[in-house]
């Protein structure tokens, strides 16, 4: 295109932009450019975490051994730590509160040992996704990597170190009377799907810790009230014979309770089906499905809010 100047001579001007009269979006569309720390799809989502599994698996296990680096026993505090509470709880509600009433000592020391053990996996991951985001802003800000990997990471450390835990869970249980049986082969499931709950429940917690910080706080206080009603140091049914059935019913279905007695029925010859609520595998696994699927959507659907602001 040209036209003729006032001293006669031609200028010529540049021929119009393909991309004249496009809209940023239809831009971004045509160069098949798109948001940058845009949400990903759910499967593509999925992809990216199975694509970092081995990223996962190594952060677990170097915070695992970072967490009691500092300390003179190490990682013996691993499994020092919740048999020190162990011994503490027996002492007050076995001994003093006589809160073994209905079960031998041969039945209650591991009954309470196994509770404290299991209950401390759900409670380590719920205070670790807490914090998974906000305590690691610094890594969330500097590499692009799908967030879910911090709290499945977390999850799988406590996991980790529960099965160091359970070779003293072992001793304990075969100390007492309860020897190895078909029965014992039970654990595995129950870990499982204690798993699967834990990380859905930290994944949840994550995405509500990045929002308020504060959370962490408070969530101790919340912890310690779930462990007093979830028959850690003392049996439902028969602690509460006296009190209304439903009130037994609903402390018994909790999660945390579920997975305790699954654990003890493992484990202990004098601890029987009789002890469980009704169709208690269907609801391990209901409370494992829907936390794990729930939780993981919860927190993908923040994904691009995370580390901002």
């Amino acid at each position: 295109m040209s036209e003729t100047t006032h001293d006669g001579g031609v200028a010529v001007s540049a021929p119009p932009s393909p991309d004249e009269g496009l809209s940023a979006a239809d831009l971004a569309v045509k160069y098949g450019l798109s948001v940058s720390g845009a949400r990903p799809g759910l499967v593509s989502y999925v992809r990216q975490l199975w694509g970092r599994r081995h990223f996962i698996l190594a952060f677990s296990q170097a915070k695992l051994t970072a967490q009691y680096s500092q300390a003179k026993l190490g990682q013996l505090w691993q499994v020092a730590t919740p048999l020190l509470n162990a011994a503490v709880y027996f002492l007050i509600f076995g001994l003093i509160l006589k809160a073994d009433r209905g079960m031998e000592r041969e039945v209650y020391i591991p009954f309470l040992v196994t509770g404290v053990f299991v209950f401390t996996f759900t409670q380590s991951s719920v205070m670790a996704g807490v914090r998974a985001i906000s305590g690691n802003l610094g890594l969330v800000r500097a590499l692009h990597f799908p967030r879910a990997a911090l709290p499945i990471s977390f999850s799988l450390q406590q996991l980790q170190q529960l099965l160091f835990s359970m070779i003293v869970l072992f001793v304990v249980a075969i100390g007492f009377g309860s020897y190895p049986r078909l029965s014992w082969l039970l654990i595995v499931p129950v870990l499982v799907l204690q798993f699967l709950f834990n990380t859905g429940l930290a994944m949840i917690m994550a995405r509500m810790g990045a929002k308020t910080p504060d959370l962490a706080q408070l969530m101790p206080f919340v912890m310690r009230t779930w462990m007093y009603a979830s028959g850690v140091m003392f049996s439902i049914p028969v602690m509460l014979d006296e009190h209304p059935e439903w009130i037994a019913d609903i402390l018994q279905w909790n999660p945390a309770a579920i997975y305790m007695d699954l654990m003890r029925f493992a484990l202990i010859d004098g601890y029987g089906s009789e002890n469980l609520p009704p169709h208690v595998w269907v609801v391990a696994g209901g409370w494992a499905v829907l936390v794990a699927v729930g939780g993981f959507v919860y927190f993908w659907k923040a994904e691009e809010r995370y580390g901002r602001g």
